[in-house]
């Protein structure tokens, strides 16, 4: 399906927001590249990077990943990236305040129309309650004087804009945060996540 006749609102994109891992820019040059060549800025954030601390979700070096990507100015970029500590943090608290801003920093923004390339586990986590497939796509406006997101029912309905995504919500579980439950009184790390379906950074 080529995205730029099927992706609703495909022509009024004004700015493309990435998360700074490989995959990810990868994805942000070949799938939107007739986005890139008219013109539409791309901004490389890391607030959008995926959730857990294993080795190809915490991404590399900026200075490495700028010369891969020359075309993409990283200057967006926090200099923390790659740390996974602090804001930064494989935990419920940090993931989900990371949505929170996420999603009050697109609101702010003045474009009206932004496409966000980014992680399964963190948008069904962190920003709406919804699964993603790889190479799927989904379609949110801001519900009026909020930061909640409402998704069309165009591809609410389909299961994603391709159809590849599951339907329905999400039961978010310890191990989506790196831990599983061995007792009532406690956890112990555990290194599972959605990454494993996806390419290594």
């Amino acid at each position: 399906m080529d995205l730029q006749k099927n992706l609703p609102l495909a022509s009024e994109v004004g700015l493309i927001v990435t998360s700074p891992l490989r995959r990810t820019l990868a994805t942000t040059r070949l799938g939107l590249d007739w986005l890139i060549k008219g013109g539409t800025p791309v901004q490389p954030r890391a607030e959008w990077q995926e959730n857990s601390d294993m080795p190809c979700d915490q991404g590399s070096a900026i200075d490495m990943i700028a010369a891969e990507f020359p075309e993409f100015n990283f200057d967006t970029v926090s200099p923390e990236f790659p740390d996974k500590t602090g804001r930064w943090k494989f935990t419920e608290e940090a993931i989900r305040q990371r949505g929170i801003d996420c999603r009050k920093w697109l609101r702010s923004r003045p474009e009206t129309v932004i496409a966000v390339v980014t992680h399964s586990a963190f948008l069904r986590i962190a920003i709406s309650p919804t699964r993603f497939a790889n190479a799927d796509y989904r379609v949110f406006d801001f519900l009026e004087n909020t930061d909640e997101l409402k998704q069309w029912s165009l591809t609410e309905e389909r299961g994603g804009g391709m159809g590849r995504s599951p339907k329905g919500v999400p039961v978010i579980l310890p191990t989506d945060f790196g831990l599983s439950e061995v007792s009532d009184e406690a956890t112990v790390p555990k290194a599972v996540s959605e990454a494993a379906d996806e390419l290594p950074t």
